[in-house]
């Protein structure tokens, strides 16, 4: 179907693709999902900020680019999973790594001038994660 796509021309279908994996949920998706299958409750607690509705919207997209297989459970109350597949596992990597990269050069990024609201928020982080 195609050789290759092409993000910079605007009619490509990767510009939608890509928009969906780095976009302020779908990259925390893919970043969650990177150790393994998740239930939707687990995905929503792993995700500080995520509402329902946004979590819910970004794993159709998800799912609907071919990133991300849905398992759902006939029980009471409904159980539903959330895997990678392989594609989707490839770009969880490579996001896994990019957030990896980030946290690592936290500091020098905001550089000296930032350091105090770094560890303003490092502390505030430190509470919520416990």
């Amino acid at each position: 179907m195609f050789e290759r796509g092409n993000v910079l021309a605007s009619a490509c279908p990767s510009r939608q693709i890509l928009q969906h994996l780095t976009s302020r949920w779908g990259a925390l998706v893919l970043v969650s999902l990177h150790s393994g299958t998740k239930r939707f409750s687990e995905l929503r607690r792993a995700i500080d900020g995520v509402s329902e509705r946004m979590l819910t919207k970004t794993l159709q997209e998800l799912e609907a680019d071919g990133m991300l297989i849905r398992k759902s459970y006939n029980t009471v109350p409904p159980q539903v999973d959330y895997t990678l597949t392989e594609f989707g596992s490839q770009a969880s990597n490579k996001m896994f790594e990019l957030v990896d990269w980030l946290e690592t050069n936290l500091d020098g990024i905001f550089g000296k001038k930032s350091r105090r609201l770094i560890r303003r928020i490092y502390y505030t982080m430190t509470l919520k994660c416990g």
